[in-house]
Parts: C-alpha cells; structure tokens; sequence
C-alpha cells in the first residue's frame, strides 16, 4: 500500500496550490478518501473528505470555500485544490484513506507533503 503526496510548496498569500495523492496496492475506487494537516506544535487536523464515488465532499469550517476535494479513480488519485491561502495554512498536509469492512478498519497514511504560506 502506497500513498504519495505532491504539490506542496511556498506560496504566498491569496496564492493557490493544488496537492495530489497517488494511491496504490489496494482498491482505491471503494475507499473514503480524506485530507488533513499538521502545523507545527498542533496535533494532526482534518480538513477534507470525500467518498468512494466523488461525491458529497465535506469540509472543515477553517478551509470550507477555499479548498475542494476531488478524485479521479481511473487514476487512483485524490487532489486538494486550495485557493486563497493563508499564513495560517501553512502545515505538512497528509491524505489517508480509509474504509470499514465486516467491523475491521482499514486505514492508510501518506508521507506528508509542506506547504508554507507566506510573503
């Protein structure tokens, strides 16, 4: 099992950045996919969520009409788009994926990509 984080970075603020995750090594079509993020000194938060078929994202208050969830399951892959960044959004940003089947939960880590928001 594998997830990969990409398109991290600096950017400055009201700036825009798009974070991919490419998945592999389990059925990605049928997992829940989520977005969190992890600033310095604070615990692990989770932003962004979206199921197995794309639809019905759900969004954390502190990024809701900023950021957007989506995937592409022929591509194995989920995306953040994120748009008028703050400083405050500056954080290493994780994708996990995550299913519940017969009881047992199946959850999977990428490693993490930084983005840092700042002029």
């Amino acid at each position: 099992v594998q997830l990969v984080e990409s398109g991290g970075g600096l950017v400055q603020p009201g700036g825009s950045l798009r974070l991919s995750c490419a998945a592999s090594g389990f059925a990605f079509s049928t997992y829940v996919m989520r977005w969190y993020r992890q600033a310095p000194g604070k615990e692990r938060e989770w932003i962004a969520a979206i199921i197995s078929d794309g639809g019905a994202p759900h969004y954390a208050d502190s990024v809701k009409g900023r950021f957007t969830i989506s995937r592409d399951n022929a591509k194995n892959t989920v995306y953040l788009q994120m748009n008028s960044l703050k400083p405050e959004d500056t954080a290493v940003y994780y994708c996990n994926a995550w299913r519940a089947i017969q009881g047992r939960e199946y959850n999977y880590w990428g490693q993490g990509t930084q983005v840092t928001v700042s002029s």
